[in-house]
């Protein structure tokens, strides 16, 4: 009798062992996969419902033309306004820019890439003397 409940007890631990491994997987792909699944139908459904709405390349909206409402103008109660930076509402300044902007905004990312680039040097110069590397005229050449 005793070997029965050595061996009953036995096979219960091992079941509940397996069943906490199949769990723990099963569980967490079921928890996983509802979202991704989920998320791709919505997707589709999105997707079938905006061609339905404008047709495959916008032949069903009304209108099919931006006229006045290209770049940083557009019209506000019949009157052609800029938005964006400098205009209504304020704003950052639009892709679609005049070239003093471009070239203010090119003066800006090379100021940040310059600084960038200086902390960089100072930053493997400390790591380089941590370490007792001397820092000597040619490595420095280099990095410029």
């Amino acid at each position: 009798m005793e070997a029965l409940g050595r061996a009953l007890r036995s096979f219960h631990e091992r079941h509940e062992r397996i069943k906490h491994t199949i769990h723990t997987y099963a569980m967490g792909c079921f928890y996983f996969s509802i979202p991704v699944v989920g998320g791709w139908y919505v997707m589709q459904w999105a997707i079938s419902r905006s061609v339905n709405e404008i047709g495959e390349r916008g032949e069903k909206l009304r209108i099919k033309s931006l006229d006045g409402h290209v770049g940083d103008r557009t019209i506000i109660n019949g009157r052609a306004e800029k938005i964006g930076a400098g205009g209504k509402y304020g704003g950052v300044h639009l892709a679609v820019s005049d070239p003093i902007t471009q070239e203010n905004n090119m003066a800006m990312l090379e100021a940040m890439f310059r600084k960038e680039r200086r902390k960089r040097r100072r930053r493997d110069g400390e790591e380089g003397k941590r370490r007792g590397e001397d820092d000597d005229d040619d490595s420095k050449e280099e990095l410029r």
